[in-house]
């Protein structure tokens, strides 16, 4: 297992380094990755948290190069909020994915409060949006953005000829989180799949350390949400119609410090089973999730 440090440069090929922010928690791991590629002119993808610890860090990897890109692969505030910062300082420009309308919302969803996602950067605003195919080149590197809607509407995967940098699209210490209504499951699972046909076949995640069988980790994470979806549906057959129950039989072996989580996990796959008909919501005027009961469409 990789040791990630907060703050301790690490070389991870030629042109390409990794400096971890101090924000540790359930979410980010041992913290947000923050990548510098290039040596002369370099592009910084997700500068991190506004935390002045982080970025003296980055000065002190950046040294006397020069940035010439800042790319946010979402503007979730664990990766978005020091891009303002580096900017002003370095006149380089901020660039990122187009922000997507949410697909609609099933019947039961659009009349309650679903709560919030994971934290978005209110104030995240680039200065380049990157559309999916666009490319970006420097010195002896070329990375092309691939939209990848679902852990956020605006989420990007940059590839290039070695591989990929993921975000939280991909991570090899966790699941990603995907939480409505910011976070969309059908959009997460298509993404998986585009990732999965680059035929990409090495990622540097947005948290933990550089997954190095890409297509394995994809096709893993794909296998784990439709096991989920299973799960959940077995709960709601076994008589589990409550979110928070549904929760608590198809995490029994989670922590439950991560049953939150969970929970924003679980609802997202239900918005998903609710639009494929393999699930529906009785009482749907009830505008708490947690009195929300669902059923299986034969039992209606």
């Amino acid at each position: 297992m990789v040791d990630l440090v907060a703050g301790r440069i690490d070389r991870l090929g030629p042109a390409l380094r990794r400096i971890v922010a101090p924000n540790p928690s359930a979410l980010t791991g041992a913290g947000t990755n923050s990548y510098l590629l290039g040596e002369g002119r370099l592009a910084l993808i997700d500068p991190g948290p506004r935390d002045p610890r982080h970025g003296a860090a980055l000065r002190d990897a950046i040294g006397t190069a020069r940035i010439g890109w800042i790319i946010v692969t979402h503007r979730h505030r664990d990766h978005s909020p020091l891009a303002r910062e580096i900017a002003e300082w370095s006149g380089a420009p901020i660039l990122a994915g187009p922000r997507t309308p949410p697909p609609a919302l099933p019947g039961f969803a659009r009349g309650i409060d679903l709560g919030g996602g994971e934290g978005i950067d209110a104030d995240f605003a680039p200065d380049v949006t990157l559309r999916d195919g666009d490319e970006i080149a420097g010195d002896g590197w070329t990375l092309r953005a691939l939209h990848t809607p679902g852990h956020l509407d605006d989420h990007l995967c940059l590839l290039s000829a070695e591989g990929a940098f993921s975000g939280d699209h991909v991570m090899g210490w966790a699941t990603s989180l995907v939480s409505p209504p910011d976070g969309d499951m059908r959009e997460y699972l298509s993404s998986l799949g585009r990732l999965a046909r680059t035929g990409v076949g090495r990622l540097w995640p947005g948290h933990g350390a550089t997954i190095e069988d890409a297509q394995a980790r994809i096709a893993e994470l794909a296998a784990h949400r439709t096991g989920r979806a299973e799960a959940i549906l077995r709960a709601i057959a076994a008589g589990a119609p409550g979110i928070g129950q549904i929760v608590a039989e198809v995490y029994a072996d989670t922590p439950p410090a991560l049953h939150p989580a969970a929970t924003r996990n679980v609802l997202a796959h239900l918005i998903h089973l609710a639009r494929e008909g393999r699930v529906a919501a009785e009482a749907p005027e009830v505008t708490d999730l947690s009195r929300l009961r669902f059923v299986l469409p034969d039992r209606a």
